[in-house]
């Protein structure tokens, strides 16, 4: 005869209800670089002063950064949309579900516009692509207006791209420090104990 198995609601977050281990290591090295990457983009002025002779190949890492970046973040995005997330933990309430699948979503629309916008207008200036030194071909003619375009896109979704992180890191911190749910152990590398 089988054993009758109950299930206690305070254990919402079972090994079953935590993000696979692919998602887990995408999820922390793409917020890694994303940091590092934004970081670079605001300090480029200071590390290379437009005018200087390392302004160009500083800028070129950075485009060549952000394409790796870009293709990172299109493999994580196509694997989020092949693999569902796990069930929320029982003792969240709706709002924060709905709260966090919609920030969810502005940063992943982040990360896409941010690269894309900073490599369209790059094709639309006479410096055009060097990846790690290697010359694309631009596809766009020289255009100041459309690089002034898409230029300002990427900065303004950086900006918006740094609150939307400060409030995840803020909501996953209370996770896991205030309410001590099984929120943040979902996407963290060690199971909880």
């Amino acid at each position: 005869m089988g054993k009758l198995i109950v299930m206690n609601p305070a254990h919402a977050s079972t090994p079953a209800a935590r993000y696979g281990r692919v998602a887990i290591t995408l999820h922390w090295l793409i917020g890694a670089a994303l940091l590092a990457q934004i970081t670079f983009g605001f300090l480029l002025d200071d590390i290379a002063p437009r005018g200087t002779p390392a302004r160009a190949a500083t800028i070129n890492l950075h485009k060549s950064f952000g394409i790796v970046l870009a293709l990172l973040i299109v493999v994580r995005l196509v694997w989020r949309l092949k693999h569902r997330p796990p069930a929320w933990p029982l003792a969240l309430s709706e709002w924060q579900r709905s709260t966090s699948q919609w920030s969810h979503r502005l940063l992943y629309a982040c990360m896409l516009v941010m690269p894309l916008s900073g490599y369209l207008g790059s094709n639309f200036s006479k410096y055009g692509v060097k990846f790690f030194g290697l010359a694309l071909k631009p596809w766009g003619p020289v255009s100041p207006s459309w690089y002034a375009v898409f230029n300002g896109i990427h900065i303004v979704t950086a900006f918006l791209f740094c609150g939307l992180i400060a409030v995840h890191v803020a909501a996953a911190l209370k996770h896991a420090l205030v309410d001590r749910d099984a929120v943040f152990s979902r996407i963290w590398f060690k199971r909880p104990a």
